[in-house]
């Protein structure tokens, strides 16, 4: 897939506010200083689309990006940050919430996943939170450049060995670098091929 155009079109914290025009989204979300600003930017070639900050936890809407007048990528905000306020962890987990119980657009929610690190429970936890509610997701690790492949493949099976604990079928996964592009092609042909059977029906 080549994207020639991605425009910023609305943020809000309301799901009933977001756009009315029936095309597929594909949501992004992680844990705090994932790194998916930059995944986003990398994703649609454009440095400046999605807000970089070297303070985690910025992203605090739904943010959405229409993508080639076709589908659109929803930015959400980040879950597990420790330094927020009761209240302001509960208003993250209500935005959340909402968008994925409600939102019907909402076709497949991308969870990124530090490459570098050990099975996260918060991570592990949301994932099962997903499948129970049967929100369709794939796993993006982020950060591959950071370390060996080695290190990112021993990594990789590390989690999916962990989640084959509770999981019969694994979900769809996808290893990346914002820095030197590596997984994008595999990422947008993914969702390519989700929009062409979307098509079909």
């Amino acid at each position: 897939m080549k994207i020639n155009t991605a425009e910023f079109v609305i943020s809000n914290t309301d799901v009933s506010k977001c756009p009315q025009t029936g095309l597929p989204e594909y949501a992004f979300i992680g844990r705090s200083n994932v790194g998916k600003s930059s995944l986003i930017n990398m994703l649609t070639n454009n440095k400046k689309l999605a807000m970089t900050s070297s303070t985690p936890g910025k992203t605090q809407l739904i943010n959405h990006f229409l993508i080639n007048k076709q589908w659109y990528l929803v930015d959400l905000p980040g879950y597990g940050y420790a330094n927020r306020s009761k209240k302001s962890v509960a208003d993250i987990q209500r935005i959340i919430g909402s968008y994925l119980e409600q939102r019907l657009e909402m076709t497949c929610l991308f969870v990124l996943v530090d490459s570098r690190l050990e099975p996260q429970k918060i991570d592990v936890d949301f994932m099962n939170w997903l499948g129970k509610n049967q929100v369709p997701f794939a796993i993006v690790f982020t950060k591959a450049d950071k370390q060996s492949k080695l290190k990112t493949d021993n990594n990789v099976k590390t989690y999916l060995n962990t989640l084959s604990e509770q999981w019969e079928e694994l979900p769809p996964f996808f290893i990346t670098s914002s820095l030197n592009g590596s997984g994008r092609d595999e990422l947008l042909f993914y969702i390519e091929s989700i929009n062409t059977e979307l098509k079909k029906k």
